[in-house]
């Protein structure tokens, strides 16, 4: 039997080392070889001796500079094109507004069979010109996936090529046993991110950009610090917001209750440190540090926004809008004031809800369901 062969495009490298919620190997897994002959491909960077390769059966570095993919993209469109040609593949699943609109353009000349764009963020094609060039280009080939029901209600909105025909809803997923399996007991992770244990820790995973939101996370412990003594805060991560977040700190008398605990390989493994979970974003895809977070048996709080809305309910969590320091300080109190035990139970039920709703076997079928429902 002819194997049915995938290419499945990036803009850049970025194989995790801990698959849990890497969705693009994730996907590779539910194409089982005999049936499919799967390729990872990336239009810039490549692994170093210390980082992973895609479990694909074929790997493929193009190693262009990232300059090359804005402007006219010439060289990097006749580099893609030679490939594609080449190969002959079946399917191109393509991440990203950039590999979409590349190949929204070759595969006129191409015509591979099924091209799937993949959506990861809200507004991802608010500029018009994207919308016109999906409108112009998109065909019969063409299906498109939002990873969250938000994300493809938005691509249908803009009635610009989006269809209830060819756009998808497929959830974003993770390996929810295998996070379990990976993350150290509370004592364990206590140690290993110095924090103090008998405490109350409210834990956030994310890089220090103003779009995270840490910055009213903190000033909402500010407004209950005395009601609360025993409460903290740690987060993991690392960027540009890192000295505002301090001087804040500083200026709040927060130095002994907020902790900035620097990047971490692997942060996944640290979440049972905490108590409760946060995520206090201006905006986001659907953000798997959200699911990562409940996978810990934690109880969220979280921004009030489209893309987490649904998962923030669903587990039994606390939406808050976005930069509302008093919402955030009585969701806090809410779950502070509960006895550890019945805290610990939101946690379970928050699991649960992830396991029911947000099954990686479940994510993977979908795509090898969309993916074998077409003739090649």
């Amino acid at each position: 039997m002819k194997r049915i062969k995938v290419l499945q495009l990036h803009p850049d490298y970025n194989v995790k080392k801990n698959d849990v919620s890497d969705l693009a190997e994730q996907i590779i897994k539910g194409l089982p070889t005999d049936e499919f002959q799967v390729c990872s491909a990336y239009l810039c960077g490549k692994p170093n001796a210390d980082q992973p390769h895609s479990i694909a059966e074929n790997r493929h570095y193009f190693d262009l500079p990232s300059k090359s993919l804005s402007g006219l993209r010439i060289k990097a469109l006749w580099k893609l094109y030679q490939f594609c040609k080449q190969e002959q593949f079946d399917v191109i699943i393509a991440n990203r507004f950039k590999t979409v609109s590349m190949l929204l353009m070759l595969n006129k000349w191409l015509k591979v069979p099924l091209c799937i764009g993949i959506s990861h963020v809200l507004n991802e094609y608010h500029r018009a010109y994207r919308q016109l060039q999906v409108k112009c280009l998109a065909d019969q080939r063409w299906h498109f996936v939002g990873v969250s029901a938000a994300v493809r209600e938005c691509l249908i909105d803009y009635q610009a090529g989006f269809t209830s025909q060819n756009t998808h809803a497929i959830p974003n997923a993770i390996d929810i046993r295998k996070s379990e399996a990976s993350q150290l007991d509370k004592p364990a992770a206590l140690a290993a991110l110095g924090l103090p244990s008998g405490k109350r820790i409210i834990g956030a995973i994310g890089q220090l950009f103003a779009r995270k939101g840490h910055r009213f996370l903190i000033a909402a412990l500010a407004e209950i610090k005395d009601e609360f003594p025993d409460a903290h805060i740690g987060i993991i991560g690392r960027g540009e917001e890192e000295a505002a977040l301090k001087q804040q700190i500083v200026t709040l008398g927060l130095q002994d209750r907020v902790h900035l605990l620097g990047f971490r390989q692997d942060a996944l493994q640290y979440v049972r440190a905490f108590d409760i979970w946060a995520m206090p974003s201006l905006k986001e895809g659907m953000p798997l540090a959200l699911m990562e977070g409940i996978s810990g048996h934690l109880p969220v709080i979280a921004s009030d926004i489209p893309e987490m809305r649904d998962v923030i309910l669903g587990a039994g969590g606390i939406a808050v809008a976005p930069k509302d320091v008093s919402g955030l300080a009585k969701a806090l109190r809410e779950y502070l004031a509960l006895p550890a035990a019945e805290l610990a139970e939101k946690g379970v039920y928050a699991c649960n809800y992830l396991l029911s709703h947000h099954d990686i076997e479940t994510y993977r079928l979908a795509y090898k369901s969309l993916i074998a429902g077409n003739k090649y």
